[in-house]
């Protein structure tokens, strides 16, 4: 049944990668998992271009295990010297777009869940959810799901991390900054130029180090990415404005994040545009890593977001895939990759989901 599995896997990802999937317009490929879905005889439910399913004998006294991964990529970039909507296999690589990111978790996992589906007596329940918008943090992704499946108690999040165990994820904040000053004219003396100004605070936010470390995830990472001022060459501006990228560790909830920079940062004004998504992460004592510590995973921190920042719950990332080809021209994944995926995913679960143990 693996063996079966794994092949109609590597086909389906065949297919999502020959149909376009950008943010917010997943509606495709969204009907090639309800095809599985079918084909494979499981009940699903879809929210827009969410599609989502429980184990066939779900159970309310049981807790719950989040099976997700997401079907909407990010555009070629440039690059690419292939079709980025052509699937080829070329020397055990399987090209495409999305292949990696997060294509080939998806398949993975949701051949995973469907050799579990119909299992009667497991310790915990599953849900499977197929989730859009993860590229662009959008409104109608994983966090707009989570009112309408069951509660929760443990995640799997596919992302490609070589199967190993990412049991800490670095959360974000991205902040607006104004740097106020006088405008004029370019030709008279102004002691008030906001571009002027400008260099010390970015001097400030370059310097800046915040006190606290995290043991997974180390320190809290700022950077300015953007910056905007002036209109023509002639005028001084009465603006300058920033923008700052925040990569928040287990050590800082984000409002403590906003707290410190709104009394401390040298701006006129600083503003989140968000406060939702957190750090996550799991204890290493947890049932579900010390499963997977038994079958030889190795556990890290991850500085890249994922869908783990909607979730409440404890949750790991994990997948077959290298997060360094991810958003990648000629983005590939070894084909050998999702095979030993699959057979990592199912052994792992079936340490978890057929002995008592406590999420």
């Amino acid at each position: 049944m693996i063996k079966e599995l794994t092949q109609d896997a590597i086909e389906l990802l065949k297919s999502l990668i020959e149909t376009p999937s950008f943010s917010t317009e997943e509606d495709q490929t969204a009907a090639l998992i309800e095809h599985w879905m079918t084909s494979h005889a499981i009940e699903f439910k879809r929210r827009k271009n969410n599609v989502w399913s429980n184990s066939k004998y779900f159970d309310k006294s049981k807790p719950t295990l989040l099976l997700n991964s997401h079907h909407d990529t990010v555009q070629p970039n440039k690059g690419y010297t292939k079709d980025p909507f052509k699937a080829s296999v070329e020397d055990g690589k399987l090209y495409g777009l999305g292949s990696n990111d997060a294509g080939g978790c998806l398949v993975s996992l949701l051949a995973t869940f469907t050799y579990f589906y119909a299992k009667e007596n497991l310790a915990y329940n599953l849900v499977f959810v197929a989730s859009a918008e993860e590229e662009n943090s959008g409104t109608d992704g994983l966090n707009s799901m989570l009112e309408h499946i069951p509660k929760i108690d443990v995640a799997i999040v596919g992302e490609p991390t070589l199967m190993n165990l990412a049991i800490a994820e670095k959360g974000l904040l991205v902040f607006d900054a104004t740097i106020k000053g006088r405008s004029g004219h370019a030709a008279h003396p102004n002691d008030d130029n906001p571009i002027y100004k400008a260099i010390p605070v970015l001097q400030w936010f370059k310097d800046f180090k915040f006190e606290k470390s995290s043991p997974s995830l180390g320190d809290v990472k700022m950077t300015v990415t953007q910056i905007n001022a002036g209109v023509q060459h002639n005028a001084i501006p009465s603006e300058v404005n920033l923008v700052v990228d925040v990569r928040v560790t287990d050590a800082y909830y984000n409002e403590e994040i906003v707290k410190l920079l709104q009394e401390k940062s040298p701006c006129d004004a600083i503003t989140p545009r968000s406060t939702r998504l957190n750090s996550s992460g799991i204890s290493k004592d947890h049932a579900l890593v010390q499963a997977g510590l038994s079958l030889g995973m190795k556990t890290y921190g991850s500085p890249t977001l994922s869908d783990q920042a909607c979730l409440s719950c404890p949750s790991v990332k994990l997948g077959p895939g290298d997060s360094n080809r991810s958003h990648s021209a000629d983005e590939f994944i070894y084909v050998e990759e999702l095979e030993q995926g699959i057979e990592k995913y199912i052994k792992l679960l079936d340490k978890v989901l057929n002995k008592i143990t406590t999420f």
